[in-house]
């Protein structure tokens, strides 16, 4: 199995697919040519799944970071004989700059080995295994490196040195010396029908290296529009959701991974490589925070085209979607990966797509609400859409669902698919200008949405416990009633509000102060504390007026990043190490939003 704590990773990213890189300079996760597609590189999950390592032979002190404004990996190794800098990155096509990173991207590693001092005897390990391992490619030298094949890929390793092929495997060394540089690069075509391309030399490899440097720079510089505390961890964030947009469509997956476990070997094992409409409201405020607005527009486009039609239809808003739109997600188990500390099964596809959750429709409305110009009208087909969700929503907003976190026991009445119904009409009421809109109907829509609050502010609230509970007439705590203030169901001074606030805080948090979202569910194994629900609270607490409260929060859910900057889903409340696919959109959007909240109630303080 594979054991290597999932923190040691980094994240390189083309704005279409994704590779992770350890600290020994492993590349140990890589799908190519889509974040969906299969891995060529899967001993994150298998030490028998693939990977791909550039490093010295023996020990060595290893530090490394990202290159300045970058998802440019650096990592520098430290022997007793030398220094030497590894750059890594997926390249970006050819001068891509700005909003169009990842427009043309060639589905290519990029790998360059420099000696900074004395000498270092370099070491490589190259074992391909495309189709998540089932794959083990026949190998054969080329000038200047080495074709794979198998399955319905080729493979082209552009490699500087003499490799020695073994079965499906090539290994090389050499030494290098202070003041030169070797790069390697790895191209992936489908394996029926085109030429194979010449392997790259080192000159070129270091010139787009370098363009690639200057392409995330440029998306960088014209995404600065937060200023406030913790600028440069929401600004790496804002480069995190952006590496993991795939550009063609602008969706945005929820995580680069799929089957890293929320509970060791337990069986919560999902793939994240899809994009959920409930992430839609929550990253649509943090790509405002980060001056995205071409990327909100992409993102909304996008999903209101993959939802085209549904509700016409009377079919059930589906939950999550394809990056390229696809609604068919179905899962299943690839029994011959051992997972991630032996966390079976590993799934592909996520059976998630085919739940009844209601609070979509709020998500959708929320996000157009954000988005559009109240001066505009919406064009025909997504008006109409948008008219079909209030309406949903106005209409079964009484029904029983699977709610936020997807259980898959049996349906509930929970608050937050009641909250996001109220969202959704509360929103479609302030659009009903650019809607068309009929008086009649907004109308109805704020007699229901009196409803649904009514029935929050009763059904919702455990007066024994003080506080909003997960569901009606529950006594269990939710972290996501937290959301109540900040959708502006109620004020941040409302005293129910502060009650709910520190409950969740009191109960819901682990002793390292990390919140978790519940403490049972359907499934036996206990689950870590999840992220997003930390940086929620110090939202909650920065409305609530505890803006010295919310900052101590803020910082503890900060510690949680690993030495590059990335959060992963949850943090085992144990041990404190990563958990849960990764790296996780969600985790980066909360602590964009929460950075802002606080920066905001900190300059209401002031001018107070």
């Amino acid at each position: 199995m594979s054991g290597r704590p999932i923190g040691d990773y980094a994240l390189l990213s083309d704005c279409r697919s994704a590779a992770l890189v350890s600290t020994e300079g492993s590349v140990d996760w890589l799908c190519l040519p889509r974040f969906d597609s299969p891995a060529v590189f899967g001993r994150l999950l298998d030490e028998e799944a693939g990977h791909w390592t550039i490093g010295p032979r023996g020990p060595s002190e290893v530090t490394r970071r990202y290159v300045p404004e970058t998802l440019v990996l650096e990592t520098t190794f430290h022997t007793a004989s030398g220094t030497v800098v590894l750059l890594d990155a997926l390249a970006m096509g050819h001068r891509e700059r700005g909003h169009s990173l990842g427009a043309s991207s060639p589905g290519l590693l990029l790998r360059e080995i420099t000696c900074t001092s004395g000498s270092v005897a370099l070491e490589t390990s190259f074992a391909p295994r495309p189709e998540f391992g089932l794959v083990h490619p026949v190998m054969s030298a080329l000038r200047g490196g080495l074709s794979a094949y198998g399955g319905a890929q080729r493979l082209v390793l552009s490699a500087p040195l003499p490799l020695r092929i073994e079965g499906s495997t090539a290994y090389g060394e050499t030494v290098l010396r202070a003041g030169r540089r070797i790069g390697f690069a790895l191209s992936s075509l489908p394996a029926w029908g085109e030429a194979e391309p010449e392997p790259w030399r080192g000159g070129r490899i270091h010139r787009r290296l370098n363009d690639t440097i200057k392409g995330w720079r440029s998306w960088t510089r014209i995404h600065q529009g937060y200023q406030g505390p913790w600028k440069d961890h929401v600004a790496h964030s804002g480069r995190v959701l952006q590496a993991l947009t795939f550009t063609p469509t602008g969706a945005i997956v929820a995580a680069a991974t799929t089957s890293l476990p929320e509970s060791i070997g337990a069986d919560r094992n999902w793939d994240y490589r899809y994009i959920w409409v409930r992430d839609a409201s929550f990253t649509l405020q943090a790509l405002s925070t980060s001056a995205c607005e071409k990327e909100k527009a992409a993102y909304f486009g996008f999903l209101a085209q993959a939802a085209a039609t549904q509700l016409e239809r009377g079919v059930d808003l589906q939950v999550m979607y394809g990056i390229g739109g696809e609604r068919d997600l179905s899962e299943r188990i690839l029994p011959h990966l051992s997972g991630w500390r032996g966390s079976t099964p590993v799934r592909i596809g996520n059976d998630a797509w085919r739940q009844h959750q209601l609070d979509v429709y709020g998500e959708l409305l929320d996000s157009a609400h954000q988005t559009h110009p109240r001066t505009e009208w919406f064009d025909p087909p997504t008006r109409n859409f948008l008219l079909q969700a209030a309406e949903t929503a106005s209409r079964r907003w009484q029904e029983p669902d699977q709610g936020i976190w997807e259980m898959r026991g049996p349906s509930r009445h929970f608050l937050y698919s009641k909250l996001m119904c109220w969202v959704a009409l509360d929103r479609a009421i302030d659009l009903a200008p650019t809607l068309g809109a009929t008086t009649e109907r907004v109308t109805a829509w704020q007699h229901t949405r009196q409803s649904i609050r009514t029935a929050i502010e009763t059904e919702g609230w455990n007066p024994r416990l003080g506080a909003f509970t997960q569901s009606f007439g529950s006594s269990e705590l939710d972290a996501s009633a937290l959301m109540l203030p900040l959708v502006g169901f109620l004020p941040g001074n409302d005293p129910r509000i502060h009650a709910t606030v520190a409950a969740i805080a009191d109960q819901l948090s682990d002793t390292r102060g990390q919140v978790r979202r519940y403490l049972r569910d359907d499934f036996a194994a206990a689950e870590g504390a999840f992220l997003l629900c930390t940086f929620w609270l110090a939202h909650a607490l920065a409305l609530t007026g505890e803006v010295s409260r919310a900052r101590e929060v803020f910082e503890t859910a900060l510690t949680c990043a690993n030495d590059v900057g990335l959060l992963a889903e949850e943090v085992s409340p144990t041990t404190g190490e990563a958990l849960g696919n990764y790296p996780q959109a969600f985790s980066h959007i909360g602590l964009i939003n929460a950075a802002r909240a606080i920066h905001q109630a900190e300059q209401a303080e002031r001018q107070s």
